[in-house]
């Protein structure tokens, strides 16, 4: 990331924020912390680590939202892919958010009842 948060790799004169993807194993899940806005131009790092899970036999995902500050309807749209290829294979990708305006998105696209959605990763887990 650039000086006052231009991203030198992004298109001349927008401002990203920078999105980061961190993975972690608990028991038999894979968490996948995920910080800063997931949009359309910061979506397809987020579907190509999910896919890495995937593709690595990882089928029980959780994505840990916590550290989303905006999500639009591209990001929206790499979770239930992300979905539908978990659940060939009999997984899951549950979702950790407690944020309101992440919540919101969940609630207004009918998300919130397709997605297990929990308050915490260890609760998550443990499910």
């Amino acid at each position: 990331m650039g000086i006052g948060g231009q991203d030198p790799d992004g298109p001349e004169g927008v401002l990203a924020i920078d999105l980061v993807l961190d993975t972690s194993t608990q028991g038999t899940w894979e968490v996948l912390d995920v910080r800063g806005e997931v949009d359309a131009y910061t979506a397809p790092r987020l579907r190509e680590r999910i896919l890495e899970l995937v593709n690595a036999g990882k089928y029980r995902i959780v994505a840990n939202l916590e550290g989303v500050e905006f999500m639009d309807s591209t990001g929206l749209g790499v979770l239930v892919g992300g979905l539908k290829r978990v659940r060939e294979h009999d997984g899951t990708l549950a979702l950790v958010c407690t944020k309101p305006a992440v919540l919101r998105v969940l609630a207004i696209t009918g998300l919130n009842e397709v997605f297990p959605l929990h308050q915490t990763v260890d609760e998550a887990v443990a499910s």
